[in-house]
């Protein structure tokens, strides 16, 4: 079937607008990292240290059960993205334009965020938090789609690499910031500013409204300085149609797209154990070295702060010897200091291994991104993005599922741990397989 692409080549054109090292050609790289460091904050704030912590412990009826409607709508929200995410590539592949859906995504995601203020410590405000949640999480991650697929016509493809680590270290930065931000701010102090009111949580329920604020200031320079394709000339309805059609036939000739499909499959399972990684390492360290909440926290941290240092140090790592031996060595590295970290008890032992595995989680996601952007053919960018999108969420109950299961087993946080490295194995074998496009020298 014939599908309808925008007449112009605005890969092309964008691609024209950055080369030469020009200031108006550095300023659309720096504004595109610069997004990165905008939309963590949501992450980083709300799904990970302060706002999940605030639900379950005071705003949920017990933090057991506040733990499991958590999970729950960050499922649901999973099952939306992997459904929506490649219809979506593929609309926008058709309609040519990226910035008005990336825009409506952001609205979505800031506007989320800033309801999460109204959740009052009570469990009346349970539901008001789960779906403002989930509706950002949504936003966030189908937003980043269309974000990712601008890096193709941003950079020849022998500095994609450099470019994804970078802006994937100032994520990482952003985030931790905005984190700083609300603790010094509103949550660590005696009297936080504005005379917030400590019994109806409104200090941490104001770090919300920081976050938002902070997603949509940081965001702006992208749509400022950052070309976006030509317009096809499409309505909606005619786009979503024609973006349906592209999707199926897409998958009807996926044999054409093995080598991407092989990196989807092979992405798939690899981050399934990075996210379990991530989720559950917290949990491990205080289950297991007797870590307070307050050295958890610390460790998240600067966690973080190692994973955006790998991201940005390995970018030229990525052009010089290319994504899939970036993304190899990193998973290899993990694996065995995982392994390691399994074996020891002492909790000095634990930070330095776990702040060492965190220089290659970054790495690792960076470099991800980078291989997509040269794997993809650049008129179908966005859809394969949305299929990208996809393979990090279709199967994201797998890695949680077995470490589940091997816990209750063996009545210990080590073997359910020990689930982790056999994805990352996994992963690694089945990357092998992929082949890398040739790199200009």
């Amino acid at each position: 079937m014939a599908i309808a692409t925008p007449a112009a080549a605005p890969e092309g054109q964008a691609l024209e607008l950055v080369r030469g090292g020009k200031p108006a050609q550095r300023r659309a790289i720096l504004a595109w990292c610069f997004f990165d460091w905008a939309n963590s904050a949501f992450p980083t704030v709300v799904q990970t240290f302060l706002f999940s912590a605030y639900f379950t412990s005071y705003v949920a009826a017990s933090p057991a059960a506040g733990t499991a409607a958590w999970g729950q709508a960050t499922g649901l929200a999973a099952l939306v993205i992997a459904c929506v995410s490649p219809l979506l590539g593929a609309v926008a592949d058709v309609g040519g334009r990226r910035k008005p859906w990336l825009a409506g995504l952001t609205i979505l995601t800031v506007a989320a965020t800033a309801a999460l203020w109204f959740v009052r410590p009570d469990p009346a405000f349970a539901t008001l938090a789960l779906v403002a949640m989930a509706v950002g999480t949504v936003g966030f991650e189908l937003g980043t789609v269309f974000y990712n697929a601008m890096l193709p016509g941003l950079a020849r493809p022998e500095r994609i690499g450099r470019i994804s680590g970078w802006a994937w270290g100032l994520g990482y930065a952003g985030g931790l910031v905005c984190l700083a931000l609300a603790l010094v701010a509103f949550v660590l102090p005696d009297h936080p500013l504005f005379g917030l009111d400590k019994s109806s949580a409104e200090h941490v329920r104001a770090t919300m409204l920081l976050t938002a604020g902070w997603f949509g200031l940081f965001c702006l320079p992208l749509f400022l300085f950052v070309p976006d394709r030509a317009a096809a000339g499409r309505g909606l309805a005619a786009a979503v149609g024609d973006g349906l059609a592209q999707l199926i036939h897409t998958f009807r000739d996926l044999r054409r797209h093995a080598n991407i499909a092989r990196f989807l499959l092979a992405k798939m399972i690899y981050i399934d154990g990075l996210n379990t990684l991530f989720a559950f390492g917290g949990i491990y360290a205080a289950g297991s070295f007797g870590m307070s909440l307050e050295q958890v926290l610390m460790f998240g941290i600067a966690l973080n702060v190692t994973a955006g240092l790998g991201a940005a140090g390995f970018a030229w790592v990525d052009d010089w010897i290319g994504a899939k031996p970036t993304i190899l060595i990193s998973l290899a590295a993990t694996t065995l200091l995982g392994i390691a970290i399994l074996l020891v008890d002492d909790i000095v032992w634990f930070w330095v291994l776990g702040l060492a595995i965190g220089i290659f989680l970054g790495p690792t996601q960076a470099a991800s991104r980078s291989m997509m952007a040269r794997l993809a053919p650049p008129e179908l960018a966005t859809e394969f993005f949305g299929l990208y999108a996809l393979a990090g969420k279709a199967t994201a109950f797998f890695g949680p599922w077995a470490l589940a299961i091997a816990t209750t087993a063996f009545d210990s946080q080590r073997a359910g741990m020990a689930t982790i490295p056999p994805f990352l194995v996994l992963g690694f074998l089945l990357l092998l397989w992929v082949k890398e496009p040739k790199r200009s020298s």
